[in-house]
């Protein structure tokens, strides 16, 4: 019998969609010898091992590896988005509860280092393969849609070296991974014509333990559309008209909570507008990039994710985006930090130059 051997092989084929026939017939060696390799039953002679990596783009070293010499491998809960197949984790640990929290995801634009890559099993959890070099330990996990944040991340490890990992995340999804202890912070703007103070609901309604919510800013919530507005849009009533195409927002983010309040102010059903049911874009910045690459006509965001792309926006009203923190996280290091850089005037004439911002009182407890 073979001794068997650890291979990468699997993940390597997974994140470049080939099948396990395709990559063999490239390798020059039948699917079945191929499997056996993969499986680490068979051990393929120095000749296929090399085309395996040149065809993969990759060394031999870092596709096979002796039993010994294996990288150690952690079990934890997964946190934040789900995991389709194999991929880079980042660990963090929250109220003593070790997670791992998926990297890759269509939401995220921005490429973060992992501590290694993770496989969802079902029954045990999202195990890891730990790399052998690896970023610092998190001190922050915070999750919200808004793009500044990425600022505020940034900064806060060059002044105070706290790790953050930021999970772009809408706002409803936010206070979930938060009530679910998968956070330390969620952004949120949230309306609702019916309620007087509809965070504060929200927040009592979905998080079962106490918070605080502090000021981060108020934003212009827009309509986005493509320089000198060639659409002529002037307003939601223009989304119905016929040839508009409309990019909408996930389900659950408080920008698509918005624009289904205006449609209903306006008598106006969702099926007349064009995209509204079959296009779901994940934050502010993948609304305007839609609008920028042509893709849209307008779709609903912050006015500063417009002028990142040099479009317009049309201002449907301002809206608070605040963030939520539980009380029993009040006095970490990571999340003090965060407080008080917020306060800090160089921070706030920062986001203030994003355009769109109103940042009196950030920082501030409500």
């Amino acid at each position: 019998m073979s001794q068997r051997i650890s291979s990468s092989l699997r993940y390597e084929r997974t994140v470049r969609a080939m099948s396990q026939s395709r990559l063999a017939g490239l390798v020059g060696i039948t699917r079945q010898s191929y499997s056996a390799i993969e499986r680490g039953t068979s051990i393929p002679s120095a000749d296929v091992a090399m085309r395996l990596a040149r065809t993969l783009d990759t060394s031999v070293e870092s596709l096979f590896r002796l039993p010994e010499d294996a990288p150690p491998t952690v079990t934890v809960e997964l946190a934040g988005p789900s995991m389709s197949g194999p991929g880079p984790v980042r660990l963090v640990e929250i109220g003593g509860r070790r997670l791992g929290i998926p990297l890759r995801d269509s939401n995220a634009s921005r490429v973060e280092p992992a501590d290694g890559i993770g496989r969802l099993e079902a029954t045990v959890g999202l195990r890891v393969e730990l790399f052998g070099d690896r970023p610092p330990p998190c001190d922050l996990v915070v999750l919200g849609c808004d793009p500044s944040f990425e600022l505020i991340a940034h900064t806060l490890r060059h002044r105070s070296r706290i790790e953050v990992v930021w999970i772009p995340s809408a706002s409803r999804v936010a206070l979930e991974g938060l009530a679910r202890g998968h956070a330390h912070v969620a952004g949120i703007h949230l309306v609702d014509a019916k309620t007087r103070d509809p965070q504060a609901h929200a927040v009592d309604r979905m998080v079962p333990f106490p918070c605080t919510r502090f000021r981060f800013a108020r934003w212009e919530q827009c309509l986005i559309v493509a320089p000198g507005n060639p659409a002529g849009i002037e307003g939601v009533s223009d989304l119905a008209r016929e040839g508009i195409r409309f990019v909408n927002r996930e389900s659950g983010s408080g920008s698509r909570i918005l624009i289904d309040l205006h449609l209903e102010r306006e008598g106006i059903p969702r099926a007349a507008v064009r995209g509204y049911e079959d296009t779901s874009a994940k934050g502010h910045i993948a609304v305007a990039a839609a609008v920028a690459g042509g893709l849209a006509d307008v779709g609903v965001g912050i006015r500063a994710a417009a002028l990142s792309f040099g479009l317009e926006a049309v201002l449907l009203e301002e809206e608070a985006y605040d963030l939520v923190i539980p009380d029993h996280f009040l006095e970490l290091p990571g999340v003090q930090a965060l407080l008080a850089l917020l306060r800090t005037s160089s921070v706030r004439t920062q986001v203030e130059a994003l355009g769109g911002y109103d940042v009196e009182g950030m920082g501030l407890p409500r």
